[in-house]
């Protein structure tokens, strides 16, 4: 059942499937990753991406349904040994051929999970979010310090070329003064769909829309304007008769004050039409990426003077490319851009977001103390 609780394919899938850019990496010194949970995302993309990896490689499945992790290991030219259940996953430890493990399970799972990889002795890349609670969170980032293994989150956006362009047109100034960033992350969801119905748990998602949508919407705010909130101010619209919204919030809307004096306004939904866009607008220009976080097809309008239009961006295979940063950082060759860490600090944004409909919309400090160690957008060739 677990398996098929799995991460549900999104809008927008890749259309291009190129190299990474962080190259180096000779035959075979590819990282061995594990891919524990077989479902949409894994099947998907994840899987197919490896093709086209540089420096990383499948090395095993971890499933609940023998069956089928047999017939995709098969398809993907494994050995049988290199499958494993989840009653057998802590013999990984002992698997040489496995140097990683990438964590594609329902919200819930990724905390126990994580921390067992990281006790085998393996590094983690485990998807977003990381947790479904803060507390989970700060396990996760513990029991990586513990083990002295990485912990990177699977925040694709932060290698995608397209955000990275936006990121550094910021970075120089483009736009003139940061003033107010808007995301608007949602889409319809479905109690029949095994992968929607984990999502409308609050304790099995976290968070519902905010969880799988809305996380998108905080993350990019912080990584277009490079600095971090210090209050926020949130509300509610949620039709408790819908049967979807027994236990979560639906449409949920944001305001982050941030210390430029930027305002960042977020929506997210798991009952309107499907969109994952934002826009930045400066004292001199904007840019509007609609849609931002597909898996493919991402478009950006610029206006900021002679740079007007729609800048051509090559897309890129976004699981190759964050596979094979994580497949780099264990190899010694790149600095790691989305640790625990980053995880941790939107776990504690979508904390202080709840706790603030939950009173009403009052206003929640949000200045934690973090800080981002490592810049994308200087740190990841695009």
């Amino acid at each position: 059942m677990r398996d098929e609780l799995s991460r549900r394919a999104m809008l927008g899938l890749g259309a291009a499937a190129l190299l990474s850019t962080r190259g180096g990496a000779q035959p075979g010194d590819g990282v061995g990753f594990a891919v524990v949970g077989l479902g949409k995302l894994s099947q998907g993309q994840i899987l197919p991406a490896f093709r086209t990896c540089r420096s990383a490689r499948l090395a095993a499945l971890v499933s609940g349904h023998p069956e089928k992790a047999h017939r995709l290991a098969a398809e993907q030219k494994l050995p049988e040994s290199a499958v494993y259940s989840y009653e057998r996953f802590d013999r990984i430890a002992a698997d040489p051929r496995i140097e990683a493990v990438y964590i594609v399970l329902p919200n819930f799972l990724h905390a126990d999970y994580t921390i067992r990889a990281l006790k085998a002795g393996k590094h983690v890349l485990c998807e977003k979010p990381m947790a479904t609670s803060v507390a989970d969170a700060e396990r996760m980032v513990a029991a990586a310090k513990a083990a002295n293994r990485k912990l990177m989150i699977a925040y694709r956006c932060q290698y995608e070329p397209l955000n990275l362009y936006g990121m550094r047109l910021m970075r120089r100034g483009a736009l003139g003064r940061p003033r107010l960033v808007v995301t608007n992350m949602g889409r319809q969801s479905d109690l029949a769909d095994p992968s929607d119905a984990w999502r409308l748990d609050m304790r099995m998602s976290g968070g519902g829309a905010l969880a799988d949508m809305g996380i998108y919407g905080i993350n990019g705010a912080r990584y277009l304007l490079n600095e971090e909130p210090v209050a926020v101010r949130a509300w509610a619209q949620t039709a408790r008769r819908d049967p979807r919204f027994r236990s979560v919030e639906d449409l949920i809307a944001w305001e982050f004050r941030f210390p430029s004096g930027a305002i960042s306004t977020g929506t997210t939904s798991f009952d309107q039409a499907g969109t994952m866009a934002w826009e930045v607008y400066g004292t001199r220009g904007k840019m509007v990426a609609d849609p931002g976080c597909f898996y493919g097809g991402n478009r950006l309008a610029v206006s900021a003077g002679p740079g007007d239009g729609q800048p051509k961006i090559a897309e890129v295979d976004q699981f190759a490319r964050e596979m094979d940063w994580m497949g780099d950082i264990v190899r010694g060759r790149a600095p790691m851009v989305s640790p625990g860490e980053e995880g941790l600090q939107d776990m504690r944004l979508i904390r202080a977001i709840l706790e603030s409909v939950a009173r009403g919309g009052a206003t929640v400090p949000t200045d934690f103390g973090y800080r981002r160690a490592v810049d994308p957008a200087k740190a990841v060739r695009a």
